[in-house]
């Protein structure tokens, strides 16, 4: 479940969204935030801008929005995606001008969140690349490395004679830890082609291992899969 929380109260949060704005549309928020929520907009040097560049997220993209307030919520605002549909969760004491604000501040964390956990074929290439240095001393280097769509029954396959490897397109939108584990899961069999303790004396170098393969097991028994069964890591073609 993605998930994006900002502390109403912290004056040091980072305002972004997925369009450019115009100056005074961008000063306006500026103060509003300042004025309202006490909210500082900052630059990566945590200097306050007089000026900012400000995202939106496209009208065309806009997901269903849910707003549940709370009067125990005092001093967070949340958001995360259910289904469709986004759901953010702010204080009862907000006005309605303010509660806009936020559902666009959100929608912006929410789709920037998005963009890191669904990399692109080349981004899953050079995070191969980076941790097979990191874990691997360097020695596993896939040809190639992508995302497919027709792996259901399997989170990841790597053919040893080409050293591709394949990433089913089910791990979309999954933590980044987690992508990074199957990754690494497949890389290691360009190095060990088996499941035994040499491999996993390789992969549990990754100190995230027992989490991921924790997190990818209770997603495969709480999801129905064609033909049934869960998703597996993983075939490795000779």
């Amino acid at each position: 479940m993605d998930e994006a929380i900002l502390p109403v109260h912290d004056m040091s949060a980072l305002v972004e969204f997925s369009e450019r704005a115009d100056i005074d549309k961008l000063r306006k928020v500026r103060d509003k935030l300042r004025e309202c929520l006490g909210i500082a907009v900052v630059d990566e040097h945590r200097r306050c801008l007089a000026t900012a560049t400000v995202w939106v997220v496209k009208k065309s993209d806009r997901p269903a929005v849910e707003v549940r307030r709370s009067k125990r919520r005092r001093r967070t605002v949340a958001a995360y995606r259910d289904g469709d549909k986004v759901v953010v969760m702010m204080p009862a004491r907000l006005t309605k001008a303010e509660e806009a604000e936020w559902v666009e501040i959100m929608l912006g964390r929410l789709e920037r969140q998005s963009r890191r956990q669904s990399p692109s074929d080349a981004e899953l290439a050079r995070r191969a690349d980076a941790l097979s240095g990191r874990y691997l001393d360097g020695l596993a280097q896939a040809a190639s490395v992508r995302w497919v769509d027709n792996q259901q029954q399997r989170w990841g396959s790597c053919t040893i004679a080409d050293r591709t490897i394949r990433l089913s397109s089910r791990l979309r939108g999954m933590p980044t830890w987690v992508i990074d584990y199957v990754l690494l899961h497949e890389l290691t069999h360009l190095l060990v082609p088996g499941h035994g303790a040499d491999f996993w004396e390789w992969v549990n170098r990754y100190p995230r291992t027992e989490r991921a393969r924790g997190y990818l097991e209770g997603v495969s028994a709480t999801t129905a899969m064609p033909g049934g069964g869960a998703p597996d890591l993983d075939d490795v073609d000779a």
